[in-house]
């Protein structure tokens, strides 16, 4: 009598580079470009402490001799400073990938705070209906009336305004909020039609017949069929909250001069863009253009992706 064997079902990782998800963005060479620019971009911000060349923040090591030294390919340019150097004489090279750190990481936590509450009210308004949904949307609708950077710039102002004297966790908090008070309408109204799609489905309603709670048919059934649109807009929205950072930095409302990003760089760079120096702005310029343009079209190629209608 021969025994056989039992198949081992793939595990999670080999049913992802086995799916339509993998195979599609093989297929793509903007989406592979641009996901290698990502990670080349998120690579360098957040192991900036080992790969920079210099710390531009360590005022031991920041020498004002070498002040607005141009980059390494001009006359008068050094090896030491591949970009050249700031108004102060610090590396250029080096605050931008500093200066990337603070933006990814002021970018990636408004877009997940807006994330949990858009999807938590979306949910709950698409499933419970009556008043409470008419509630929610006419509050999206009265965010919506306001330009989220005017919002921003307020919220941001008055906190600035409350705390003078905060320390930096409190001001990324402020800042955070408020990127994150508009960013949280779109996933709300995204969520709430699909949920509405989804909760007049048969296995909804075979889930209530058989007693299963509100709340557990919301969290185990509803949200993983409407989560696909929301990864699609959080990374699009990454972009957007990057460029609203750096926007409230050049506005002298942003990160705390003492952690500057990418915005405050290239505001410092453009008090001084007409006296010739243009690398001190340049730079950072293009390191905000690359981040921001890398994840677009990876939420563009990812958009495509889990549409059916495109498979």
């Amino acid at each position: 009598m021969t025994t056989g064997t039992v198949p081992v079902a793939p595990g999670a990782l080999a049913r992802f580079f086995d799916g339509d998800l993998w195979y599609s963005f093989k297929s793509s060479p903007m989406a592979i470009l641009a996901a290698i620019i990502a990670a080349l971009c998120v690579f360098c911000a957040v192991f900036a402490p080992w790969v920079a060349p210099h710390n531009p923040f360590d005022l031991a090591s920041v020498n004002l001799s070498d002040a607005r030294l141009p980059p390494a390919w001009m006359e008068d340019g050094t090896r030491s400073y591949l970009l050249g150097t700031d108004d102060q004489g610090r590396d250029i090279l080096s605050a931008i990938m500093y200066g990337a750190r603070i933006s990814l990481f002021v970018g990636v936590a408004s877009v997940l705070v807006s994330m949990v509450v858009g999807v938590g009210l979306g949910l709950l308004s698409g499933f419970v209906g009556g008043k409470l949904d008419a509630l929610i949307m006419r509050v999206c609708d009265v965010m919506l009336s306001f330009p989220p950077l005017l919002v921003a710039l307020l919220i941001d102002g008055v906190g600035r305004a409350l705390f003078p004297h905060a320390d930096e966790a409190l001001a990324f908090g402020v800042l955070i909020v408020a990127i994150s008070l508009t960013g949280w309408v779109q996933y709300a109204r995204t969520v709430r039609g699909s949920t509405l799609v989804e909760r007049n489905r048969e296995y909804v309603q075979a889930a209530r017949v058989i007693g299963v709670a509100p709340s557990r048919i919301m969290l185990r059934h509803v949200l993983p069929n409407v989560m696909g649109p929301v990864l699609v807009l959080a990374t699009i929205h990454v972009a957007a909250a990057i460029l609203t950072e750096a926007t409230l930095s050049f506005l002298g409302v942003g990160v705390p001069p003492t952690s500057p990003s990418l915005g405050t760089l290239i505001r410092i760079g453009n008090d001084v863009l007409f006296s010739g120096e243009w690398w001190i702005t340049i730079f950072p310029g293009a390191m905000l253009i690359l981040i921001a343009l890398s994840v677009n079209l990876l939420g563009d190629w990812l958009r495509d992706a889990l549409n059916p209608r495109l498979r």
